[in-house]
Order: C-alpha cells, then structure tokens, then sequence
C-alpha cells in the first residue's frame, strides 16, 4: 500500500514539474514558435494529406464515366483483359 501511494505521489510531483518547465520554457517567442513548427511536423507524420489543397489533379472524372461516352466506356470494359491474360497464363 505505501509503495502504491509513494508512486502515485511521485507522478503527481513528475507531471507539476514537467508543466512548470513547459510553461517557463513557452514563456519565451522563439521557444513557442519552435514548439508550434515541431508539433505542426509531428502531426503531419502521423496523418498526412494525401496531396496539397492547392494541387490540381489532372483527373476530371476519375472513375465515374459518362454513360454516353462510348470511348470511355470501351476502354474501362477492356482494362482488366490484361491481367486475367495473365492470371489465365499462370494457372495453365
């Protein structure tokens, strides 16, 4: 029981100290900005944008062809020949 106090009360002094540094060390301009540009970094690692907003994408209607667009339509139609070529060549 002693050793389970004395490590929750360890904690609680570990996290007062670690804010009171934190604070003291943000209290400075460079130090903040240096903080926001590492956290900024740190979040795009962990999700990233799969492209810039300001990207355009040269895709008009990726995957969505138009019912009357014959050419489009034939070449969707005709896509996967080539892999189940393969797959057929591989299984024989």
């Amino acid at each position: 029981m002693k050793q389970a106090s004395l490590v929750k009360s360890l904690t609680v002094v570990g996290i007062g100290v670690g804010a009171s540094a934190a604070a003291i060390w943000l209290s400075s301009k460079p130090n903040r900005i240096l903080a926001k540009d590492v956290l900024r970094d740190w979040k795009r690692k962990v999700k990233p944008t799969p492209f810039d907003k300001s990207e355009n994408l040269p895709i008009e209607k990726g995957g969505h062809p138009h019912p009357w667009d014959i050419e489009d339509n034939n070449m969707v139609s005709e896509g996967a020949q080539y892999s189940v070529q393969f797959f057929n060549e591989k299984v024989q």
